[in-house]
């Protein structure tokens, strides 16, 4: 049945046990990290809520009544259970944080997560962690599902039903196999011709295609060319732009040992700022703990 409303909030006996415990408000209010006068308001509302003066309250300090002495002890009880519940709740938590499941689009899994886990790894040894890579869509369900405690998506905005918050910022590059037209632009090309132009492309739901459209349809292109190639991987779309299929556009991280060997080529874009925002998502109304937050906080320091 539900708790009667007078004791559903225990805060305020513990207050009142450390009053006894430690012989002051202040010094209660000391150990309950908040200043005296919200440990003496707090206090005074639960005075309130039992309808019985528990304090005696004198200029040299406060002390209990006889009824307030009554309560404590009746108190202690309540409280000591409440710290059980909760101790044995941390320790079923600590438990399930030994293992970590995590989803990251495809760039991050692959060029920034290595590096992320090294570091949780250091400060969790005995931590086990999954990976699940896919595009930013699949990740946004996995962690909407509870499969995944954690994600990693790219994109232009945060998925419905997910908190998360911008990590990182990514540039994205228009790339063409070395002797395209396009590589012979000494300008490059218009947003016009990039809307315009058959791209091999991830699939559906990828975040660098969303972040693509997205960037493309602010800069007044509602109407973009379906691409030539859809492709599931950006190795297999690497390959694919080397080989002559067609221009792509990457992750600039995605691609630097092939300019590095001018396997492939960029190609700028003018007035076109492509970038896009990397974040780490996680279920709407759930606090980040253990490994997770961990990682988290490890993500958003990253020099990278």
């Amino acid at each position: 049945m539900p708790l009667p409303p007078v004791v559903s909030d225990l805060t305020g006996f513990d207050l009142l046990l450390s009053v006894v415990r430690l012989g002051s408000v202040g010094r209660a209010a000391e150990a309950h990290h908040i200043s005296q006068p919200a440990a003496s308001a707090r206090l005074r509302q639960l005075e309130r809520r039992l309808g019985i003066t528990l304090l005696h309250r004198t200029p040299s300090g406060s002390t209990l009544t006889e009824a307030g002495a009554l309560v404590a002890d009746w108190a202690r009880a309540a409280v000591d259970a409440a710290a059980t519940l909760a101790a044995g709740a941390e320790a079923l938590r600590g438990t399930m944080d030994s293992r970590l499941v995590v989803a990251a689009s495809q760039t991050i899994a692959e060029y920034l997560l290595p590096g992320w886990l090294v570091t949780l790894r250091r400060a969790h040894p005995d931590l086990s962690v999954a990976l699940h890579a896919g595009n930013s869509t699949q990740v946004a369900d996995q962690v909407l599902t509870g499969a995944a405690g954690l994600g990693f998506v790219e994109g232009p905005d945060v998925p419905g039903g997910l908190q998360g918050e911008t990590v990182a910022e990514d540039r994205l590059v228009v790339l063409a196999a070395p002797g395209h037209p396009w590589t012979r632009r000494r300008r490059g090309i218009t947003p016009a011709e990039l809307a315009a132009t058959a791209l091999v492309a991830r699939e559906v739901g990828s975040g660098t295609r969303r972040a693509l459209e997205s960037a493309l349809h602010d800069h007044g292109h509602g109407a973009i060319a379906p691409p030539m190639l859809e492709l599931s991987s950006t190795t297999a779309i690497k390959h694919a732009v080397a080989a002559g299929s067609g221009p792509a556009v990457l992750s600039s991280m995605a691609v630097t040992t092939e300019l590095a060997t001018a396997t492939l080529v960029t190609v700028p874009v003018v007035g076109l700022p492509l970038r896009r925002s990397l974040r780490v998502v996680w279920q709407s109304g759930r606090q980040l703990t253990g490994p997770a937050r961990d990682l988290y906080t490890i993500a958003r320091r990253s020099p990278w």
